[in-house]
This record gives C-alpha cells, structure tokens and sequence, in this order.
C-alpha cells in the first residue's frame, strides 16, 4: 500500500486557488495570448485545453511542499500543453513558483540538479531556435525559457542555502550549548567532590582523635589520665570547628573571591606528625617517625602535589589512630629524578602495623582511600594501599607515587 501524503500546506492552498481564480477572470476578459515560433505558424490546440492545463498546474501547487517532484513533472506537462493552447499567464506564474518550491522543498538530490538542468534547457532553448530561424528575435525564446527555468530555481538554491547555514548555526549554537551545560555540570561535580575531600580531610582526623580519646576517657578510672583525654578532645574540637568555619564561609561567599587561604605544605608534616604523637596518648604502643629523603636544597614542588602529599600523610595517620596495632609508624618521602618528562616523581609513604581486629578504634566512612584516590588520579599518579608483609611482619602500607611535570597544577 503506497505510502499517504500529508495534507497541502495551507499556504499552498492559497497559491493554488488564487492561481485559479486569476487564470479563469484572465481567460473571462480574453486576456490570453497563443505562442509563436518565429516564422512558423502556432501551435494551437481545443481552448479547453488551457483551462484544462489551469486547474492540473492549481493541482500541482497543492503538492509542492508535500511532493515538490511530482508537482513539477505534473506542471512541466500542464505547461506544454498551455503554451500549445492559448498561454495564460497565470499559468506561467504558478510553474515558476513550482521550480522555485522544487529547489526549495525537494530531496537534495532534485535541488542539486535542478538548477543545471535549468541551465541546459535555457542553453539549448537559446541554441537550437537561433540554428534554426537565424533571427534575432529568437533569442527571446532563450530568455523566456531562463526566467521559466533558471531564475526561479537560482532563486530557491539561494534561499535554501541560507536557511541550510541557519539551521547548521543553530544547530551548532545548540551544541555550544549543551557542551556548556556538560562543562557546568562537571565542574560542579569536581568542586563537590573537591570540597568532599577537604572537609574529609581536614575534620576527620580531628573527629576521630575526638572519638579515640572519648572513648578511652569513659573507660579510663584515673583522674589525670581522664584529664590529659578531655585536654586532647578539646584541642581537636576547636581545630575542627576552625576548619568548618573555614569551609563553611568559602562555600557562603557570594562574591565568590574569598581570602586566599595557605595551603599545607610538606614543611608541615614535622606539626602534623608531632599532632598524631599527642592524639596517639589513648593508644598505646605507637611510635611515629617521620624520614625525609628528598634531596637537600631542591626546587620547590608544585603546590597541588604537596597538598596532595600532605593530605595523603594526613588521612594515612587518621587511619593508623583508628585501625593500627602497636607498633612503629613510620612516614617516609623520597624524590626520584626517573619519571615522566618534566621532573620526576614524589614518593610518599606510610607503613603502620597491621591489625586484625574486626572493629576499629572509631568508626569510619570508608570515604579517606577514595579521596587519596581521587588527589593521586588527578595529578596522574598511582597509590597503592593495603596489607603487606615485610621484615617486621605484616603492616598496613600506603605508597602513592607523584609526578612532578606539573599536569595537576589547577587540581586543588
């Protein structure tokens, strides 16, 4: 079963029914005239005819949004047949409108070809009847036949054009768009996950030595023990609610320039190792020693790396509060010059001993080795942690290896 056309366009309708109307008041006032060859006699067929051919080309019009290829064969066969009884103008006018619609709506294969095959037939209607009358006014039969052909379909390939570039720019105005929106959305979610890490980061070390210290304060009979808890537990609490504050007036800036804050740097691990000490009290047995074997009076590192060394360092000893057994912690960092172009790489590292207890020493969100993670695949470095076996027995080993060429220096 053929496929059903849509209905015409109203405005087609338009056209067709006053292409009509015009035709049938010209053809009432005798206003039509026959075609002339030059010196040959005319070619006149039955005055039905042109009226016949009228009402096929308002047909036609119907269709040449909904059909434009059918509406032009259908008007190039109502055409031959007026000029050959009486041509009516109007006739005439809705044709040149059908070329026009055929280059416009048509299949780009028709609108591609149309206009050169106009420009063949104007070729040849110009040749063929100069050959054979050898008269100038057979030229006129060339220029006839050009703005029948030619100039309607040069008109629509223009139009055609121009909407095609409008419909390619806001296509890709669109695309802008919602590559815009993609970027927006990105990075709203690496700032989320950005200030995840630091509030993790920079509270959880501190609510832990809390929870820790709590603990054993509610366990603890001895007055002075109890005391020296409570003094750790009050320390944490303020530097806590100090790093909130912090986090929390960056996130209420409407200006959205706050005051630059410093970041931590690896010259701080000595404060925050000696921090560790004083938080460790309540457990007994741990020992922390801190081994820097960068080389003396190197280049300084770049800034996302040292944050993100420090903040591996950090999290690393929270998690030796909350899981370690007794034993030596041990902090170790070394700069090596083999690496990816551009500066070698940073070694951190962390070996505490293992413990197999099933429940830690304070409870945890598992979110610490995530963002350790997510700060070493930022910068393009690895991270190993987990339980390994060395010379002193099992131990909890943290090891992330950072490169230097600085491809992370806008990760913060």
């Amino acid at each position: 079963m053929p496929p059903r056309l849509p209905p015409p366009h109203r405005v087609d309708v338009a056209i067709g029914l006053g292409g009509l109307l015009g035709g049938l008041l010209l053809m009432g006032l005798g206003l039509r005239g026959g075609v002339y060859l030059g010196e040959l006699s005319p070619i006149t067929l039955p005055p039905w005819s042109t009226v016949t051919a009228l009402v096929a080309m308002a047909v036609a019009e119907l269709l040449r949004r909904v059909a434009p290829g059918t509406a032009l064969a259908l008007g190039t066969a109502a055409l031959a047949v007026d000029l050959c009884g009486g041509s009516l103008i109007a006739t005439v006018l809705m044709y040149t409108d059908l070329v026009y619609a055929a280059v416009l709506y048509g299949p780009p294969s028709l609108a591609r070809r149309l206009p050169p095959a106009c420009v063949a037939t104007t070729v040849v209607a110009t040749v063929v009847p100069l050959a054979l009358l050898r008269t100038p006014e057979s030229l006129f039969i060339g220029l006839v036949t050009a703005l029948l052909t030619f100039a309607p379909a040069g008109t629509g390939a223009i139009v055609r054009n121009h909407q095609e570039a409008a419909e390619a720019a806001r296509l890709e105005a669109e695309r802008t768009a919602l590559l815009a929106e993609l970027d927006r959305r990105e990075a709203v979610v690496a700032e989320r996950g950005r200030m995840a890490r630091e509030l993790h980061d920079r509270v959880a070390g501190h609510l832990s030595a809390i929870a820790i210290h709590s603990t054993a304060a509610l366990s603890l009979g001895d007055a002075a023990a109890t005391d020296q808890a409570l003094t750790v537990i009050r320390e944490n609490s303020v530097l806590g609610l100090a790093e909130m504050r912090r986090l929390i007036e960056l996130l209420r800036d409407a200006d959205g320039e706050p005051e630059p804050t410093a970041a931590p740097t690896l010259d701080a691990l000595d404060v925050l190792v000696e921090r560790a000490r004083s938080d460790a009290t309540s457990v007994s047995g741990l020992k922390f020693t801190l081994c820097d074997d960068r080389p003396p009076g190197g280049a300084a590192l770049p800034a996302p790396v040292e944050l993100a060394a420090y903040r591996i360092v950090q999290e690393s000893l929270t998690n030796t509060l909350k899981h370690a057994a007794p034993g030596e912690v041990t902090i170790r960092l070394a700069q090596h010059a083999d690496g990816p172009p551009g500066g070698g790489v940073l070694e951190v590292g962390v070996t505490s001993p293992y413990d197999t207890r099933p429940d830690p020493r304070a409870p945890g969100s598992g979110m610490g080795l995530i963002g350790m993670r997510e700060r070493v695949s930022l910068l393009g470095g690895t991270l190993e942690a987990g339980p390994h076996t060395g010379p002193s027995g099992a131990v909890w080993r943290v090891r992330a290896v950072l490169p230097l060429d600085g491809k992370g220096a806008m990760t913060r």
